[in-house]
């Protein structure tokens, strides 16, 4: 089956972005538990980019510079696409930042990547449980594990929204 077809067929099967967020938006009311995920989720993105990049890598890979870090970051911005091309561009940017502060921190810190990711990825997944505690309910992700991948958009959208970027 060609690209393009199996593009549009994966494309027509998914979620629609609205629906996408509407739906974490339901778990997400509470002002505590938006400023916790507001800290907390670009966190656990982060975390995830250190820990990625701390995976050792073939030497074809290291010869372009490239971790595998990169290669889930593809993998989450061809998902991103399917949803809305402006939130993947703003994606891109995010993660082209954190790859940034990752580089730097990993050649100018005596800390491995993997450690900082690990300390990170901790606390922000023990800030997020507290703030769906406050809410009173579970977060999304129990219910579809598509909203690990959701929580970065929702919070861009409103990025978006005020800024009158369409999405």
């Amino acid at each position: 089956m060609p690209f393009f077809v199996t593009c549009k067929l994966v494309h027509n099967s998914m979620k629609k972005l609205e629906e996408w967020l509407d739906e974490y938006g339901v778990s997400h009311k509470n002002p505590t538990n938006k400023l916790i995920h507001w800290i907390c989720v670009p966190s656990i993105v982060l975390s995830i980019v250190f820990l990625l990049s701390s995976i050792p890598t073939p030497s074809m890979m290291e010869e372009i510079n490239l971790n595998w870090s990169h290669v889930i970051i593809m993998l989450a911005l061809f998902y991103y696409m399917f949803l809305s091309i402006t939130l993947a561009l703003g994606m891109l940017l995010i993660f082209s930042a954190f790859s940034f502060i990752t580089k730097f921190v990993s050649e100018s810190s005596s800390y491995p990547n993997w450690g900082i990711g690990l300390t990170i990825f901790i606390l922000a997944w023990l800030g997020q449980f507290y703030g769906h505690k406050i809410e009173g309910k579970k977060p999304s992700f129990l219910k579809d594990v598509q909203f690990l991948m959701i929580g970065p958009i929702w919070l861009l959208n409103f990025v978006y929204k005020r800024f009158g970027i369409p999405t």
